[in-house]
């Protein structure tokens, strides 16, 4: 069963654009109530997709750099990256079957 992984800015390298297969990052902040209705379904991807996927999860308010980086201005927010690119980005509750259809679409190419 794989786990989300907590990363930081300065893991962020490391952990995401350095690595070879897809990640999908997961924004959140310890605040948000949506974030708490997202959190099932981004441990739910975490263990099903554990083959394809490598996912994590930063905190916004600690880590300014990657957010500013990558432009997330709300929360919840997910970014999928692949070869230091941004394949899909949602910000904002999305229901489990958008994020299937969003991991489907860009795993299985």
């Amino acid at each position: 069963m794989s786990s989300v992984t907590t990363i930081s800015d300065q893991e962020f390298e490391t952990e995401v654009l350095q690595t070879n297969q897809p990640v999908l990052v997961y924004f959140w902040a310890s605040w948000c109530g949506p974030c708490r209705l997202m959190s099932p379904t981004i441990d739910w991807a975490a263990t099903t997709y554990s083959d394809r996927l490598k996912v994590v999860k930063m905190e916004v308010d600690p880590n300014p750099e990657t957010v500013k980086q990558y432009q997330v201005e709300g929360v919840p927010a997910l970014r999928l990256f692949q070869d230091q690119q941004v394949l899909e980005a949602t910000e904002g509750v999305i229901p489990k079957q958008k994020l299937i259809d969003i991991l489907e679409t860009h795993l299985s190419a």
